[in-house]
């Protein structure tokens, strides 16, 4: 196990991809221990990493609303993929894990979740679509990645967002994960008010505005 003890937030209302992007930034600088938040979308999306071109990202993907990420990687859609985050605070020894071992970790855990899926051993070419080339210890099905994730590190600890897509999971695919992940865990439908609050004022601030989407 990676974590003694693990908190799941089963996050039961969709939201704008914003407002998403906000939660997930607001539990990692608020959480105590790592959790681990599974969530939807309002309405069909695509999350870019930091460093994407946004008028680049929106000729390929109109008809989308468009959400720059916090952390780095490529394009991914969400709508129909199963969308988690994973937030570490800066105290625990896995956040201070080298970014190759702390991924491939995560993934061996969920590998094992996903009917005939195995890691990835190699990186396989380069385009900005996440799911169009796999890395290594990203998750794959026979020749196609259904699994990836991007990663942040910083003063607050780890944070790890990850999509599912293009396979079959199972129903109760959150708290099997949440098990492999840890030796107890604490589910929770309601992410705590201090976070909501936070995630209210960075989506108005940051993620829903103009200058963030398009500042590269």
């Amino acid at each position: 196990m990676l974590f003694e003890q693990l908190d799941l937030y089963l996050d039961p209302l969709p939201h704008e991809g914003g407002l998403n992007m906000a939660l997930d930034e607001a539990m990692a600088r608020g959480a105590s221990r790592p959790s681990l938040r599974v969530y939807t979308w309002l309405r069909p999306s695509v999350s870019f990493g930091y460093f994407g071109r946004h008028r680049e990202v929106a000729g390929r993907w109109t008809g989308r609303d468009l959400v720059r990420r916090w952390t780095g990687g490529g394009e991914v859609p969400h709508g129909e993929d199963f969308t988690y985050t994973l937030a570490v605070p800066a105290d625990h020894p896995f956040a201070r894990a080298a970014v190759r071992d702390s991924y491939q970790a995560l993934h061996a855990a969920l590998a094992p979740l996903l009917p005939g899926a195995r890691l990835a051993t190699q990186d396989e070419g380069d385009a900005p679509a996440c799911f169009a080339h796999p890395v290594v210890a990203d998750v794959m099905v026979a020749a196609q990645k259904v699994a990836g994730a991007a990663q942040r590190r910083g003063t607050f600890g780890l944070l790890h967002q990850g999509s599912i897509q293009g396979t079959h999971w199972p129903e109760d695919l959150a708290l099997r994960l949440a098990r492999n992940l840890a030796s107890e865990v604490r589910a929770f439908e309601k992410l705590p008010e201090l976070w909501q609050t936070a995630a209210a004022t960075l989506a108005a601030e940051k993620y829903a505005t103009s200058a963030w989407l398009s500042r590269r």
